[in-house]
């Protein structure tokens, strides 16, 4: 039986999507609109959902070169906000939370841990996610791209997510998907949780996490477990 007085006072860090959220979808289909509007054509769904993880900006450069486009990076860079605008548009038409993310949510907040996103996604576009998907009040903070010193797999970042909830980074786990996490986990010293069902170029198995996630319901365990060996 998990033993929840551990989590008391702990900081449970997320990443958004991928992680709490199947955001693919709306980001895809952003991707692909504005390819579509470029006279490209848009990419397979399976094709771009690796792509997600490191932000838009990331996305949009990797898709527009998956298309064929001719100097893709300086055509992210001219895309750019009209990609934003379209996302933020369409930010949750089809985005949903994992199966169980919600539930563990809540059992972290009663059981006293802080609950901090630390994402890629610029702070404003993920709370509006967060607001839309009725998730806002689960967490304490979100500490997107925008508002670090570094980006994840900086440790920068997740140190400065943690510091932002009034954490202790010495009783704090990473909950994430890809290998930005994996290494802002390593860098900061910090346990790593990766959910397998997420968006990454690199199997999550094979980012070596102290815990391999299937399922949202074996989170609050798994937390309960990296801090009691901490």
């Amino acid at each position: 039986m998990t033993d929840l007085a551990t989590l008391n006072g702990a900081t449970i860090a997320f990443d958004l999507d991928g992680t709490l959220v199947e955001s693919a979808p709306d980001l895809i289909g952003t991707l692909n609109a504005i390819l579509i509007a470029e006279g490209l054509e848009p990419l397979p769904y399976e094709q771009g959902r690796p792509f997600i993880g490191r932000g838009a900006r990331w996305l949009l450069r990797r898709g527009l070169a998956a298309a064929g486009a001719r100097d893709p990076d300086a055509r992210a860079d001219a895309l750019f906000e009209r990609f934003i605008d379209h996302y933020h548009a369409h930010i949750a038409d089809q985005s949903r939370p994992f199966p169980g993310v919600i539930g563990a949510l809540e059992i972290l907040k009663a059981a006293g841990a802080k609950r901090v996103v630390c994402t890629n996604k610029r702070t404003d576009l993920s709370r509006s996610l967060l607001a839309k998907l009725g998730m806002a009040a689960l967490f304490d903070g979100v500490v997107g791209a925008d508002a670090v010193s570094a980006i994840k797999p900086d440790a920068a970042h997740l140190i400065e997510a943690v510091a932002a909830v009034g954490g202790d980074l010495a009783r704090s786990v990473m909950v994430g998907d890809a290998a930005t996490d994996a290494g802002a986990a390593r860098a900061a010293g910090t346990p790593l949780i990766l959910v397998d069902f997420g968006y990454t170029e690199i199997p999550a198995a094979d980012l070596a996490p102290d815990i391999l996630l299937h399922h949202f319901d074996e989170l609050v365990d798994s937390c309960a477990r990296l801090l009691s060996q901490r």
